[in-house]
């Protein structure tokens, strides 16, 4: 509890002052059996009727002051636990965003999204029913007892046993619940893993009829939730009935007490009657107490899934700001000594990469699937930190920039086109917000875009569907691309972003790209030979490994993992290939 503390600054009153007006309605509900037992003993029994409508006042007052009090108690606890929850969902929010590749991978989407939304919304429950219940309820409880004490003392010891022991039952079951509430949350998780994988790939499942092998896993992980919840509501399920057990006995045994004191002449018939009420009183808290209990179960198990996120710390630790970056002329643009890198707990991704990329040049990437092309374009903007060795760019380590200084110089269109809800301007002011429409422009001839947007009704303020599901597969990559290039990048990543145009618009786009007035060190991605062919230099991966360093026909001549690649594309066109290249030359 002491790590959220700091969530509840600006809200401390608010956390105050409802429970103390939810204690000042406990009060009028305490005072209102000695009212009633008053009426009884010097109201009725004399026939004093001034009597009984001065104490039918004095209830309608402690009715309407108890009413006020329960509103205003009401309004603190919403206004505080809002405000408390908020800033933790915004902090929550803010350290996932400050988190590593590295660290999402291994915390999963479906975790994370959980976190910030049913557990989230949970804890929340929970701090309001807190602030507005958790002193009520056992004020209202020991109050009955300290009142009965000033009611008749051999009588209000039934309440001083059976309090100890209501207490048992309701620990009992709260240390026996919290943990398998967390469990019921991680088969949650996995409920929400398996709905999230069908709702995005829906299309394959119904291309493979997989619909029936999805439906019984979707079964299969609902039952083990419905299975969890049904043993954590046995459990709670005990909570009312044992307190009601315990109560009622409680009852039966105080006005057997209470009918010998008054047949004795040491109780008054009104006092039995407000010790009983006393008793009600009782039964109704612990009801609340625990319904409060489960619901407390609940968000104490949520609370702590929240601060194990929050306890996750980056892997990537950057300097403090130091001032503008410099620009840099001279030297490589980018530099791999001697890196490596693996994922958690897998082998080497990639190993032994040795290479420097003049400024300006055109470097394609190419190698079969797996073999680490996304691994290496995704460590030039330190995406992941590297095992061994070290990357620069500028000449400069990356690990030596400060957050989000690096990227200001390199802007990635990754593998899978990602286009975010709104307007076509806005997803392409993503790489730069104050960019004109001119220059909008410009990137959307460049990427060969310009007549889809043009085609669109209302052009670059036409709507784009959540993921851009209104658009197709070659339309959101050349928007992507686009977005990319409003940046004016140092250097641009295109990681396999191609896949989904044709040849000769690829084509295009490529020899756009190089006729730009701005010299950009472009990284090409590709499965296509056709794509990387006319770069400047060309990087052949294999397991992981350099396999291949140079221009297309050298690769042509002298890398068996090129030659293989490329006959594979162009069967029996190698050897017409070489020619050609020694004729240019």
């Amino acid at each position: 509890m002491k790590k959220y503390l700091p969530y509840f600054r600006g809200y401390v009153s608010d956390c105050i002052l409802a429970p103390l007006f939810k204690l000042l309605e406990a009060l009028m509900d305490l005072v209102v059996p000695l009212v009633i037992a008053a009426m009884i003993d010097r109201g009725l029994s004399v026939g004093d009727k001034p009597f009984l409508f001065h104490c039918f006042q004095v209830l309608m007052g402690l009715m309407v002051l108890g009413m006020g009090f329960s509103f205003t108690a009401q309004y603190f606890a919403a206004r505080g636990s809002v405000g408390v929850i908020t800033r933790l969902r915004q902090a929550l929010f803010d350290h996932i965003q400050s988190l590593s590749y590295r660290e999402l991978d291994n915390l999963g989407s479906d975790t994370l999204i959980t976190r910030m939304t049913s557990d989230v919304n949970q804890v929340q429950t929970g701090l309001n029913m807190s602030l507005r219940l958790l002193l009520r309820s056992p004020f209202i409880v020991f109050g009955s007892m300290v009142m009965a004490f000033t009611i008749d003392v051999p009588s209000a010891l039934v309440f001083a046993v059976a309090i100890p022991l209501l207490l048992a039952v309701v620990l009992g079951i709260m240390l026996r619940s919290i943990p398998l509430f967390t469990r019921v949350q991680e088969a949650l998780d996995k409920l929400l893993q398996t709905t999230r994988e069908n709702l995005t790939g829906v299309r394959v499942i119904r291309a493979f009829c997989r619909e029936n092998t999805e439906v019984e896993e979707f079964d299969t992980r609902n039952r083990d939730l419905t299975a969890r919840n049904l043993r954590v509501g046995n459990w709670s399920a005990l909570m009312t009935p044992g307190t009601y057990l315990l109560v009622n006995l409680a009852t039966v045994v105080l006005i057997r007490q209470g009918a010998i004191r008054v047949e004795m002449g040491a109780l008054a018939q009104g006092d039995v009657v407000a010790l009983y009420n006393y008793m009600a009183q009782m039964i109704i808290e612990l009801v609340k107490l625990g319904s409060m209990v489960i619901t407390l179960n609940k968000s104490a198990a949520c609370a702590n899934r929240i601060q194990g996120i929050l306890e996750v710390k980056s892997s990537m630790a950057c300097p403090a700001q130091d001032g503008p970056l410099q620009p840099v002329s001279e030297g490589p643009a980018v530099a791999f000594h001697q890196v490596a890198f693996a994922y958690a707990e897998s082998a080497e991704a990639v190993s032994d990469l040795d290479f420097d990329i003049p400024r300006g040049a055109t470097v394609g990437i190419i190698g079969g699937t797996g073999s680490g092309k996304t691994t290496l374009v995704n460590l030039i903007p330190r995406f992941y930190d590297v095992t061994k060795g070290w990357v620069e760019v500028d000449g400069q380590d990356v690990r030596s920039y400060p957050a989000g200084r690096l990227l200001e110089k390199i802007a990635v269109v990754p593998q899978k086109a990602a286009l975010f809800e709104g307007t076509i301007r806005d997803n392409l002011r993503w790489g730069k917000a104050d960019a004109t429409d001119e220059e909008l422009w410009q990137a959307l001839e460049t990427a060969q875009a310009k007549e889809v947007v043009l085609g669109k009704e209302g052009q670059l303020d036409a709507l784009v569907e959540q993921g851009g599901r209104n658009l197709s597969g070659g339309q959101k990559q050349r928007l992507t691309i686009a977005r990319a290039l409003v940046k004016h990048p140092e250097i641009l990543i295109m990681d396999d972003s191609a896949s989904a145009l044709d040849f000769a618009t690829d084509l295009h786009l490529r020899q756009a790209i190089k006729a730009l007035e701005r010299k950009m060190t472009v990284f090409i991605v590709s499965q296509r030979t056709s794509s990387v062919r006319q770069a400047d230099l060309i990087l052949v991966l294999d397991d992981g490994k350099l396999v291949g360093k140079g221009t297309h026909r050298q690769l042509l001549e002298t890398c068996p993992v090129y030659q293989e690649i490329f006959d594979s594309q162009y069967p029996g066109r190698r050897a017409e290939e070489l020619r050609q290249g020694k004729e240019e030359a």
